[in-house]
């Protein structure tokens, strides 16, 4: 286990792509214990693959990625699981069970981890429940809240296992703006009260830099831009300027690699 002051989690020159095509190319990065990482950036740009890295649910083709010191992609089964057991996952949309109500979608990692009397599953449910503005809809199911609500009852069921590593997936994506900014301030009030180490992939770009403590830019497989929002915000670096004010064009490629156009349509008018 790594010192309290050394980073939680630490990239150093990671390379991964799904085939031939290349999705990380080189990343270092350091996620500092107790702060609000955000890994941003255009579609495509390996931030949702660097929090599966980080699970082990990927493993890179070079480099090393380190959580508290061990070296992910060394660890056994049984140490990846122990791994795992520190780190909590919020998916895009929730991926909450339709067939369970909030309080067991909460008390559901409980149960399958642990051995606590139901007693105890019951109080950590609703302590939970309370900690996202829940408690009151123990009782009802998915199809019966809001997407903003279902995406609370995600956290307070990510949160049930006390993780040190909390990551989320796009937490954002489809909220209206009230819910947007109550998930905003529920994940920096989470991360500084339970004294967690936080890291958001968003595209949000108003809400994240408002939370966070360290922004990371990733685009075509590198690190573009890191520092403070402030610092990223005012960067001249042609590629951040254009993600920072949702410019068309610039050097963030929008076509996906591809043969010569002439040379493509040229081919399929010789075959009609």
């Amino acid at each position: 286990m790594a010192s309290v002051d050394a980073p939680l989690v630490v990239l150093k020159d990671i390379h991964f792509g799904y085939g031939e095509r290349p999705v990380l190319e080189g990343v270092s990065l350091q996620v500092p214990r107790g702060k609000v990482t955000a890994l941003m950036g255009a579609s495509g740009g390996g931030k949702t693959t660097v929090l599966r890295l980080i699970g082990g649910q990927y493993t890179a083709q070079s480099g090393q990625l380190l959580f508290d010191g061990q070296n992910v992609s060394a660890l056994d089964r049984a140490g990846l699981y122990l791994a795992r057991r520190r780190m909590g996952m919020l998916f895009q949309f929730g991926a909450l069970f339709t067939d369970m109500n909030v309080f067991d979608n909460v008390a559901f990692p409980l149960r399958e981890h642990t051995a606590l009397p139901p007693s105890m599953v019951r109080d950590i449910v609703l302590m939970k429940l309370q900690a996202v503005g829940l408690r009151g809809a123990r009782d009802l199911y998915p199809s019966e809240i809001s997407g903003g609500m279902a995406r609370r009852v995600a956290l307070a069921r990510t949160m049930a296992l006390d993780p040190e590593l909390m990551m989320y997936d796009e937490p954002f994506a489809g909220l209206d703006p009230i819910s947007l900014g109550t998930a905003a301030r529920l994940i920096r009030q989470l991360n500084d009260t339970l004294a967690l180490t936080t890291i958001v992939v968003s595209h949000d770009l108003e809400e994240t830099f408002r939370i966070a403590d360290q922004v990371i830019v990733l685009a075509n497989g590198c690190i573009v831009a890191q520092g403070t929002p402030e610092e990223v915000r005012h960067s001249t670096d042609p590629l951040v300027h254009q993600f920072v004010s949702a410019a068309p064009d610039g050097p963030v490629r929008f076509h996906y690699p591809a043969t010569d156009a002439a040379t493509d349509f040229g081919i399929r008018r010789g075959r009609a």
